[in-house]
C-alpha cells in the first residue's frame, strides 16, 4: 500500500472537505439543521480516515501492528489495528460536533452569551418553572455515549495490544456501558415492556421487568462488539458488514423523520440521536472499507469490532430501539448461537477458525478442528445430527467416533453449503444474507408485528 495519496486522491478529498466545510458554515444561518451538519461531518470524517490511514501504514508497521494474510498465494505482511485512526477520528468528530445538536437551544436558553441570570417571576418559580429550557437530557445522554465509546476503543487497543484472552475480555464492554445505563436509568428509566395481545389477559398491557431491563442493556453492550469480532476471518467481512447495519438502521432512523411522518414523532429525537451517531460512523466506515476490502491492503483490527459493535448499541440503548436493533444482528447471533460449542470449550476450539486456504487452487475451503480423544456421547450425537442436515461436517473413525469437524463459524458453515470459493465471493455471498436479513428484520419489526402487538410505534 502506498504510503501517499494518489494526485487524484488528493484533489478529490480535498474538494470533499471544502464543501462539507461550507455546508458547515451555512448551517449557522438557522436554527443549526444538525442532521445537515451531521452528514457533512460525515465526509469530513471519511477524508481524514481515509488519509490518516494511507499516511500512518508504514508507521504501524515499524510500531510492531502487522499482520500475514493467509489466504493469498503470496502473502506479506500490511498493517494492522488500522481500525483504531477511524474510532479517534470518529470520537474526535462526534465531540466537535457537540454544539450543533444544541444550537437552537444554546441561543434561547442564554440570550446567545451563556448568560443564565435570567429573572423569573415569583409564581413561575412556585410552579416549577426552570431558569431556561436547555435539554440537559440530551446532552447527558450524547456525552455518555462518548464515553462509552472512549472506553470501549481502550479494551479493542489494549487487545490488539496484549492480545488479552477472551474469558477476560468478555464483560469488559459492559462496564464499558455503564455510563449510558446510569444516564437512561436518570432521565428515562423506563423498564417495562408491552406484553403481546395474547398474553395481556395473563400479565395486564405491560410487564415490569424491573432491574433484568437493565440486565438485558448491559447484555446488548457485550453482545454487539463481541458478535462483530467472531464473525471475522476474511477481507472486508467486519467493516462490511458493520455498514451493512449501520445503513439499515438509518433507514429505520429516516421512518421517523417529517418526509415520512404527517407530524413530529415522539420518538423523532432518539431516532435523530441515532443519526447524529451513525453517519459519522459510516464515514469512517467507508474510509476503512476502501483499504479493507479484498485484496486487502489494511487489517481492522479488535478494535474496530469493539468500536463498530458499541456504536450500535449505544445507538439502541439510548435511541430505545434495542428490539429493533437485534433483528438487524440475526446473522450474528445466529453465528454466536453455532459458534458456542468451541466457544465454550464443548469441542475443541482452535486460536484461529478461519477458513483454510487451498494454494493450489486459490480457494478458500472450511478449516477443521481435531480431537484427540472422543467427545461426550451427547456432543458426538448432537454433532452427527448436525452432520446429516448439512449443519456441519465431520469425520469419523472406524470405531464410529468422532476425530474431525469443520469449525463452528458462520463463514466455514457457508463453505459446507456451497463449496470451496474465493475469498471475495464468500464476503459478498455473506453480505448479500446480511442485507436480506435486515431487511426482512425491519419488515417484522413494522408490518408482522402488528399480529402480536396492538399497534406499531411508527403510527403513533
Amino acid at each position: 500500500m502506498a504510503s501517499t495519496l494518489s494526485r487524484t486522491e488528493t484533489y478529490s478529498l480535498l474538494g470533499l472537505s471544502a464543501a462539507c466545510l461550507g455546508v458547515l458554515a451555512n448551517t449557522f444561518h438557522g436554527e443549526g439543521e444538525p442532521l445537515i451538519a451531521s452528514l457533512a461531518f460525515s465526509g469530513i470524517a471519511f477524508g481524514l480516515s481515509y488519509s490518516f490511514i494511507r499516511w500512518l501504514g508504514d508507521t504501524f508497521m515499524r510500531a510492531g501492528l502487522k499482520g500475514r494474510d493467509m489466504a493469498k498465494t503470496k502473502s506479506s505482511e500490511i498493517p494492522e489495528t488500522m481500525g483504531a485512526i477511524c474510532a479517534v477520528v470518529y470520537l474526535l468528530v462526534i465531540i466537535i460536533f457537540i454544539p450543533f445538536p444544541f444550537y437552537k437551544d444554546i441561543v434561547a436558553a442564554t440570550s446567545g452569551g451563556g448568560n443564565r441570570d435570567v429573572v423569573l417571576e415569583l409564581e413561575q418559580v412556585e410552579t416549577g418553572r426552570f431558569l431556561h429550557r436547555f435539554p440537559h437530557s440530551k446532552l447527558a445522554s450524547y456525552l455518555s455515549a462518548i464515553l462509552s465509546l472512549q472506553a470501549v476503543v481502550l479494551l479493542g487497543v489494549g487487545d490488539d495490544l496484549f492480545d488479552i484472552r477472551w474469558r477476560h475480555k468478555l464483560l469488559i464492554p459492559a462496564f464499558a456501558a455503564i455510563p449510558m445505563l446510569i444516564v437512561y436509568f436518570v432521565d428515562f428509566g423506563v423498564t417495562k415492556v408491552i406484553v403481546p395481545v395474547p398474553l395481556q389477559p395473563y400479565l395486564g398491557q405491560l410487564f415490569d421487568l424491573g432491574w433484568l431491563y437493565y440486565a438485558y442493556m448491559a447484555a446488548i453492550a457485550i453482545f454487539c462488539p463481541n458478535s462483530i469480532n467472531i464473525l471475522a476471518g476474511i477481507n472486508g467481512i467486519e467493516v462490511s458488514q458493520s455498514i451493512i447495519i449501520a445503513l439499515l438502521l438509518a433507514l429505520n432512523d429516516t421512518l421517523y423523520l417529517s418526509p415520512f411522518t404527517r407530524y413530529p414523532h415522539p420518538a423523532t429525537d432518539s431516532h435523530l440521536f441515532s443519526l447524529y451517531l451513525l453517519l459519522p460512523f459510516i464515514g469512517v466506515s467507508a474510509a476503512l472499507w476502501f483499504h479493507n476490502w479484498y485484496p486487502a491492503k489494511v487489517f481492522v483490527g479488535d478494535t474496530y469490532c469493539y468500536f463498530a459493535g458499541m456504536v450500535f448499541a449505544v445507538v439502541g440503548i439510548l435511541g430505545h430501539f434495542s428490539k429493533t436493533l437485534l433483528l438487524l444482528f440475526i446473522p450474528q447471533i445466529f453465528n454466536f448461537i453455532y459458534s458456542s460449542p468451541q466457544l465454550f470449550r464443548l469441542v475443541p476450539c482452535p486460536r484461529h477458525r478461519l477458513p483454510r486456504f487451498n494454494a493450489r487452487t486459490g480457494l478458500l475451503e472450511p478449516s477443521t478442528a481435531q480431537f484427540q480423544r472422543p467427545p461426550p456421547m451427547l456432543v458426538s450425537l448432537g454433532m452427527k445430527l448436525l452432520h446429516q442436515i448439512r449443519l456441519l461436517r465431520i469425520a469419523t473413525n472406524d470405531r464410529g467416533e468422532v476425530v474431525e469437524s469443520t469449525n463452528f463459524t458462520i463463514l466455514n458453515l457457508w463453505l459446507v453449503w456451497f463449496g470451496p470459493m474465493r475469498e471475495d465471493i464468500l464476503a459478498l455471498g455473506l453480505l448479500a444474507m446480511q442485507t436480506i436479513c435486515g431487511l426482512l428484520g425491519l419488515v417484522v419489526r413494522h408490518r408482522m408485528a402488528l399480529l402480536v402487538f396492538s399497534q406499531d410505534n411508527l403510527g403513533v
